[in-house]
């Protein structure tokens, strides 16, 4: 399970360190693309076929929109000796990720977020918005 918070910087080449624990469950390749939020989602290749597999099985009318969302902006990671993934330049804008950057564990995903756009995040939501979704699924 993808869990916990790292912040790393991305260099100025486009890269950034992919923590060793979420290398470990994401595999040697990995995929990266455009998640809600204006986040990077990052999936283990498992995940990512899974994720694909019930996009292409949705009727092309309800399917076009996400699938040009999701796999447009699409790329296969593979991190360097390092730790590092490039993360093109289309990822970096849409999630508005210049230098300072969040990548957290969601369960089954990580996501990449801008630091600033992170915390802002952290502070808008309540613990009792958080209360009532586990109320809502009796988690």
């Amino acid at each position: 399970m993808l869990m916990g918070s790292y912040q790393h910087n991305i260099d100025p080449k486009g890269r950034v360190i992919m923590p060793a624990k979420f290398r470990e469950e994401l595999g040697e390749v990995f995929y990266a693309t455009k998640g809600p939020d204006e986040t990077v989602h990052v999936l283990s290749a498992e995940n990512w076929e899974e994720l694909g597999k019930k996009i292409c099985a949705l009727p092309s009318s309800k399917s076009k929109d996400l699938s040009r969302f999701v796999f447009s902006s699409a790329a296969e990671l593979m991190p360097d000796k390092q730790g590092r993934v490039l993360l093109p330049q289309v990822l970096r804008d849409f999630a508005h990720l210049d230098k300072d950057v969040m990548i957290i564990g969601t369960g089954s995903r990580v996501e990449i977020w801008d630091l600033a756009r992170w915390n802002k995040y952290n502070d808008e939501i309540s613990q009792s918005q958080v209360l009532e979704i586990m109320n809502l699924y009796d988690i």
